[in-house]
Formats: structure tokens, C-alpha cells, sequence
């Protein structure tokens, strides 16, 4: 099933469903999106490790110290 059928029955399901299917199919996707933003935010992590773009924890305490002065 290609993406534009699979939305095609989705929007279906979402017509006929009741409250607590929606909630359940909305507290999935939801989830689903939030995993993948931080599998791409982990990626570029280990992106920056890999790069040397990096700070020691001396580096960050000061960057703290500095913001908190302002």
C-alpha cells in the first residue's frame, strides 16, 4: 500500500472512530513523531562527535557562568 492510500484509509478509520481511538491513534503518532525528531537530534549529536564539534565541561560551566551574568 503506497503513502496516498495508506492516507486515504487512515482518514477513514479517523471518520468512524470514536473518541477513544482517537485518542489512542493521536497519542501514537504523536510518539512516533517525537522518537523521530530525537533520533535526527541524536544523529547530528554523534554527527558533532564525530566532526570534533564538541565542548569539555570547562568550556560549557564558563558558557553557563557567562549567560547567567547577563
Amino acid at each position: 500500500m503506497d503513502a496516498l492510500e495508506l492516507r486515504e484509509e487512515l482518514r477513514k478509520y479517523i471518520e468512524i472512530g470514536d473518541k477513544n481511538f482517537l485518542n489512542v491513534l493521536h497519542r501514537t503518532a504523536k510518539s512516533y513523531i517525537e522518537q523521530k525528531q530525537l533520533d535526527r537530534m541524536i544523529a547530528e549529536g554523534e554527527e558533532d562527535i564525530v566532526a570534533g564539534r564538541v565542548h569539555s565541561q570547562t568550556d560549557v560551566q564558563k558558557m553557563i557562568d557567562d549567560w547567567t551574568k547577563a
